[in-house]
């Protein structure tokens, strides 16, 4: 759509980039069994493309896509196919007034956070196909130097391959009134949004918020911050469960130079006690974040802004961006392979939930050395369920890489998560569950088009539940060529 409606279409260079992979796994754990585990060897093909817009400063556009083929041989294993897709584009259809954001993505997303947490090539039963989608048109105005507005329509939804999960579709509404340059040291806002669910085999939902925003300017580089609105809400709730009512926040913005943003608040909403925060730092051969958000979500909400962190080498230095395009702005980005921040995992779920998540995330690079390590913590409280049950997962990723040579690079990974689930969410005693893995490979590239890798890998699952424990260790040989 952004494409077609831009007057710029026809002028846009293209970025082709068809490839085709392949990999060899053995696996000694092919089930991921505690008491009857299974040896199997695992061959995939993948082809696939990227596409990237390039030369317009008004259409910016972006996708990966792969079909993966998976043939499994052992006792009574299956063959399937499955595809991944992450696409986003933007677009300035009216110069200065009316633009469109789109995302779609095709992943094969984790169940159960309690189950196994391996590749879906290796063992899907845990996996199921989700896809999600956002069309997303808006306006900007600027009323001379009083006020800017923002008005955004949007049009989403999420759809699961399990039956057991509730397809949403969902229409917004985001309305923004925000000061111009006329006011000084003196910031000003006024909100609107409503979100309108529509979910399959079960309620619908309704979400509304309007409200304010003010704040001051103490220094050029210390400002004060505070928020005053109203929720109006629309959804089945566990009995006696607040579903609306007034919010309030107040805090700071801290800014001392370029490479530094902190923001951060504290307030009271109808579901409690709620928190803030936003930090971004770079330098020259690092980028810092952390982030703690908190709010009432669904899966579809969850899924589409939960993105994994990826980090790009520009002229600028180092920054997080998303693995489609590179940062807004950057001129010779090249996507960092060698040490990825790892995602944090989403467990899918059905009805509305109260959400509380942390991250933290640094990135470094220097020489023949790149290290990524983040942290995160999500905990969600089911606010349709009686008793308000809760589950959480928390965990640790660290990987680095360190070149060899300029064509071969040696790569490792440590990862450590944790999920607990209060009793009769998903079983009928409470959960704890751990789950390790460590993994070290060698990257090589044989030529400009034709790369490959070998890695071993190890992953420990350590449950309270009866029969949910495993081991498994695997080695996997691998190869793509771009054309």
């Amino acid at each position: 759509m952004a494409m077609a409606l831009s007057p710029e279409a026809h002028a846009l260079d293209w970025d082709f980039q068809p490839y085709v992979s392949g990999s060899v796994t053995y696996t000694d754990n092919q089930n991921q069994s505690e008491n009857n585990p299974k040896d199997a060897v695992i061959l995939t093909a993948t082809p696939g493309f990227s596409l990237v817009s390039k030369g317009s400063r008004r259409v910016r556009a972006g996708m990966n896509f792969g079909l993966t083929g998976v043939a499994r041989f052992g006792d009574d294993l299956d063959n399937e196919f499955y595809s991944n897709l992450n696409a986003l584009g933007n677009a300035e259809l009216v110069e200065d007034f009316l633009f469109i954001d789109a995302t779609a993505t095709i992943s094969q997303q984790l169940i159960s956070l309690s189950g196994s947490q391996t590749d879906a090539a290796i063992n899907s039963n845990n996996r199921t196909t989700t896809s999600t989608y956002s069309i997303s048109p808006y306006v900007q105005k600027r009323f001379s130097n009083f006020a800017d507005a923002v008005v955004r329509f949007t049009q989403s939804g999420s759809y699961f391959e399990d039956n057991a999960f509730n397809n949403i579709n969902s229409s917004e509404i985001d309305a923004n009134l925000v000061n111009g340059t006329r006011f000084n040291n003196l910031s000003w806002g006024l909100n609107y949004y409503w979100r309108d669910a529509t979910i399959s085999n079960s309620e619908n939902t309704r979400f509304e918020s309007y409200g304010g925003n003010l704040g001051y300017e103490l220094t050029r580089k210390f400002r004060l911050l505070g928020t005053l609105g109203y929720d109006n809400n629309d959804y089945a709730a566990a009995p006696g469960s607040e579903i609306s009512g007034t919010y309030w926040t107040a805090g700071f913005g801290w800014a001392p130079n370029r490479r530094t943003n902190l923001d951060a608040s504290f307030g009271e909403s109808y579901f409690g006690r709620t928190y803030d925060l936003n930090f971004n730092y770079r330098t020259r051969d690092s980028v810092w974040t952390a982030s703690y958000t908190d709010g009432v979500n669904d899966i579809s909400q969850q899924l589409l802004n939960t993105q994994s962190l990826v980090v790009w080498s520009c002229d600028g230095g180092l920054f997080y961006g998303d693995s489609v395009l590179p940062p807004p702005g950057q001129t010779n980005c090249v996507l960092q392979g060698n040490a990825p921040i790892g995602s944090v995992p989403v467990g899918l779920s059905n009805g509305v939930y109260l959400s509380k998540s942390l991250l933290g995330a640094v990135a470094w690079s220097k020489g023949k050395t790149s290290i990524g390590l983040n942290v995160f913590d999500t905990l969600r409280q089911y606010l349709q369920l009686e008793g308000l049950p809760d589950d959480e997962i928390r965990g640790i990723n660290l990987s680095g890489g360190y070149r060899l040579n300029p064509l071969t690079t040696l790569n490792a990974f440590l990862g450590y998560s944790n999920y607990q689930s209060a009793a009769g969410l998903n079983s009928v005693q409470a959960e704890d569950t751990d789950y390790y893995t460590g993994s070290l490979g060698v990257s090589r590239q044989f030529g400009r088009d034709l790369s490959g890798a070998l890695i071993v890998r190890h992953q420990r699952h350590d449950s309270n539940l009866p029969n949910n424990s495993y081991d498994e260790n695997s080695v996997t040989a691998s190869a793509s060529m771009t054309f």
